[in-house]
């Protein structure tokens, strides 16, 4: 027994996670990484859209270009705070959801990439090889829900809004690839 814990005391609770200070980093870190993500994923976005994307026929169920913008850092938080929920869980393993989190991030990441930055090349084969990874995106996010979920189960809820917005951003890139 610790020498600072008096005789017939419980020994002090044994911490589960990580301390306040490291946890609070931790979830900045996560944050910062999915930003950094939006960030990097937008400029091609802004490239195009001065330029042969107001040309494009888009969906008649398409928000306004800003919506996006607010859609995405709010689903980008949602899920930082989801991996945040995930890593600081030490009980269960945690190792290959994290992974699936890291896949979906770097399709995320592709897809505008993809759809923005390859059309001028490619043209229209540039939506479609869009809406591939948009089809891996979708299957990285479902495997990633079901690997938070165990995990926390706030955290696998805060993923189910980027699945629904990834179907509803395939009918976009779909619409946008037969249209175009």
């Amino acid at each position: 027994m610790p020498a600072n814990v008096p005789t017939g005391t419980s020994a002090p609770a044994v911490s589960d996670g990580p301390s306040w200070p490291l946890q609070l980093a931790a979830l900045l870190g996560f944050l910062a990484l999915s930003w950094a993500v939006s960030l990097v994923g937008s400029i091609p976005v802004r490239i195009a859209t001065g330029s042969w994307y107001s040309q494009m026929e888009l969906a008649p169920w398409s928000p306004p270009g800003m919506m996006f913008t607010y859609v995405w850092l709010t689903l980008y938080a949602a899920m930082a705070v989801a991996a945040w929920l995930v890593w600081r869980q030490r009980r269960l393993p945690r190792r290959i959801a994290l992974r699936f989190y890291g896949i979906q991030l770097a399709l995320n990441l592709l897809w505008p990439m993809t759809f923005f930055g390859l059309y001028p090349l490619l043209g229209s084969a540039a939506l479609w090889l869009a809406l591939a990874v948009l089809a891996a995106l979708f299957l990285a996010a479902i495997l990633t829900v079901a690997h938070f979920g165990p995990i926390s189960r706030t955290a696998g809820v805060l993923m189910l809004p980027n699945i629904s917005w990834l179907v509803f951003s395939a009918s976009l890139n779909l619409y946008a690839a037969v249209r175009n």
